[in-house]
């Protein structure tokens, strides 16, 4: 048996298919991570939710209080008066409470939503950015296998489009 010379395309095939398995494994790793972010900011913002309507409920029942005393001072004797107005003053002051709260809540909320939505932009980056390197590598083999260096070269342009997927899952500059 003869010893087949190895093409030198063959070495920058192997070092190519390598750097592509080891950014798609990065990106694997860091669009998991956002994966995680996105999950955890949704939990926050879903308590901060929850947190706001308990609020709000509060914030309800001091308002029917204020009501309910506003119409019992319509009804009540000149005498009593000045005593309901103390408590509508002290109830309305809560329902002020209230309502500042709510607004602080709904503040952090929002922040953990924006957040949410930024890891699932760069998770969607990173993600697309697997796809390709899985198919860069994937028809990297094939060249390997086969021995043409025109699926090489469509295989490194994929990878290269994934690289820069990849990038662009850290920088946002592509168009999502």
């Amino acid at each position: 048996m003869a010893d087949e010379k190895k093409e030198p395309w063959l070495n920058l095939l192997a070092l190519t298919t390598v750097i592509l398995a080891v950014c798609a494994t990065l990106a694997t790793f860091k669009g998991g991570g956002h994966s995680t972010r996105t999950v955890l900011n949704q939990s926050m913002a879903s308590d901060q939710w929850a947190y706001y309507q308990a609020k709000g409920i509060k914030g309800n029942i001091y308002e029917l209080e204020a009501l309910r005393l506003k119409r019992e001072m319509e009804l009540a004797p000149r005498t009593a008066v000045p005593v309901l107005e103390k408590s509508l003053a002290d109830v309305e002051k809560k329902v002020a409470k209230y309502d500042g709260e709510k607004a602080e809540i709904q503040k952090v909320a929002r922040g953990f939503e924006d957040a949410k939505a930024d890891a699932q932009k760069h998770g969607a980056a990173f993600g697309l950015a697997v796809i390709f390197l899985q198919i860069g590598i994937l028809l990297s083999s094939i060249a390997a296998l086969l021995k043409q260096k025109p699926v090489y070269y469509v295989g490194l342009l994929v990878g290269v489009v994934g690289i820069v997927t990849f990038i662009n899952g850290f920088y946002l500059f592509l168009p999502a």
